[in-house]
C-alpha cells in the first residue's frame, strides 16, 4: 500500500514526499482510517511503529487554518517526546499554503511569553506536556473546548510518571463529542478507569509487536544467585570497556542505588528516571550525546522516547514486568546493523 491511496489534502502527501515516505507501517494503515472517520480509539502498539504520523497525518488533514481556535490537542508524558511530536507537527504544517499555528508547551520554557503569544491567536494544534498545558488553560490563556480531537500519547508512562490527574483534568474541558484518541504500549489495569470515563465504545485496535530481538544483539544470562548485583554490574560495565552502556532497573529508587554504588567505585555514570527535572534531563541527555558519560543507569522512560545514539551494552539489573519492555530496552544496543 502507498500514502497516495490515503485522500489527504495535497500539502501532506508532499509533506510526506519531502520525508522519504511511500509506505505507511502496518499501525498506519490499519488506524489511519478509523482516525480519518472521526472515532474515538484506543491503539496499543509499540514505540517506534510510525505512531506518530498514525494521528498527525488524519488531524492535519482536518485542520481548517482558516478558523483562529484550537482544533487539536497532544498530550504526551515527557517533554522529549512532546518535542518530537512537535517537530514532525511543524514539519508538516510548514507544507500548508495558509499557515497552521503549531505550539508547543512544556515546562522549563517561558510561561509568560507563550501567554502573551497566544492573547490575540490561539494555535490550532497544541502539543504540550499535561502540566504546562494545564497551566496555560488555568491562566485562561489556553482555550481548548474548540478542539475537535485530543491525543493522550503514550499513556501508560503518563500513568507511571503520576501526570494522570492532569491528563484527566485537561479531558474535563472537552465537550462530549470529542475525538479521543489514546495509544499505550501497554493497557495497565490502573489506566482503565481514566479510560472508561471518557471514551464510550472506542475502538480498540492492539497491533502485534513484531519486534524481535536483532541478530546482531547477543544475549547473556547471568546467574546472580548469592551474589551482590551492584557489584556484578559493576564487573560487567569494567571488564568489556563498552562504549556506552546503559543500565536498566525498575524502580527510579533502585537506578538511584545502582548509580550512587557505581559512582563509589569511580564510574562517571548518569542517571535519568521520572524524578529528574525536566531541565537536568535535557542536560544529562546532551552529555551522553557529547560523550562525557560512558554509563547511563535508567527505568523504562529513558527506553522510550529518548534516543541515545552508539550504545554498546545494556544490562538489565531488574527483569521488566512486562516483555515489551524488555525489548525495547535491548533494542536501545544493536542498533543499524552495529553489533551489540
Amino acid at each position: 500500500m502507498l500514502f497516495t491511496s490515503f485522500s489527504f489534502q495535497p500539502y501532506i502527501q508532499t509533506a510526506l514526499a519531502d520525508k522519504g515516505f511511500v509506505h505507511p507501517t502496518e499501525v498506519q494503515e490499519k488506524l489511519i482510517p478509523i482516525i480519518s472517520e472521526g472515532k474515538s480509539l484506543i491503539g496499543q502498539s509499540q514505540t517506534g511503529s510510525g505512531k506518530t504520523h498514525t494521528f498527525l497525518l488524519p488531524l492535519f488533514d482536518k485542520v481548517q487554518p482558516e478558523k483562529n481556535e484550537v482544533q487539536v490537542v497532544i498530550c504526551a508524558p515527557s517533554r522529549e517526546l512532546a518535542s518530537q511530536i512537535y517537530q514532525e507537527a511543524k514539519q508538516l504544517a510548514s507544507f500548508s499554503e495558509t499557515e497552521i499555528r503549531v505550539m508547543n508547551f512544556v515546562g522549563g520554557t517561558d510561561k509568560k511569553r507563550q501567554v502573551d503569544r497566544i492573547a490575540n491567536q490561539q494555535p490550532q494544534v497544541v502539543i504540550g506536556t499535561p502540566g504546562r498545558i494545564l497551566d496555560m488553560i488555568n491562566e485562561q490563556a489556553l482555550q481548548i473546548h474548540t478542539a475537535f480531537a485530543f491525543v493522550v500519547d503514550e499513556a501508560d508512562m503518563a500513568l507511571d510518571m503520576g501526570f494522570l490527574p492532569e491528563v484527566d483534568q485537561i479531558a474535563a474541558k472537552f465537550s462530549e463529542d470529542i475525538q479521543f484518541l489514546v495509544f499505550s504500549a501497554t493497557i495497565p489495569e490502573k489506566l482503565r478507569p481514566f479510560l472508561k470515563k471518557y471514551m464510550q465504545n472506542p475502538v480498540i485496535e492492539e497491533i502485534a509487536s513484531k519486534t524481535v530481538i536483532s541478530d546482531s544483539i547477543d544475549n547473556w544470562l547471568i546467574s546472580t544467585k548469592g551474589k551482590n548485583i551492584n557489584h556484578l554490574v559493576y564487573q560487567l560495565l569494567t571488564v568489556g570497556h563498552p562504549y556506552l552502556a546503559i543500565v536498566f532497573a525498575n524502580t527510579k529508587q533502585r537506578v538511584n542505588e545502582i548509580a550512587n554504588y557505581l559512582k563509589e567505585q569511580d564510574l562517571k555514570v548518569a542517571t535519568i528516571h521520572g524524578d529528574i527535572s525536566p531541565r537536568e534531563r535535557k542536560r544529562v541527555m546532551k552529555q551522553v550525546q557529547n560523550m562525557e558519560f560512558q554509563y547511563v543507569v535508567a527505568t523504562d522512560l529513558a527506553a522510550r522516547g529518548i534516543d541515545i545514539e552508539g550504545v554498546s551494552h545494556v544490562i538489565n539489573a531488574e527483569i521488566p514486568d512486562d516483555l515489551d519492555f524488555f525489548i525495547h530496552r535491548v533494542g536501545r544496543t544493536g542498533r543499524n546493523q552495529l553489533s551489540g
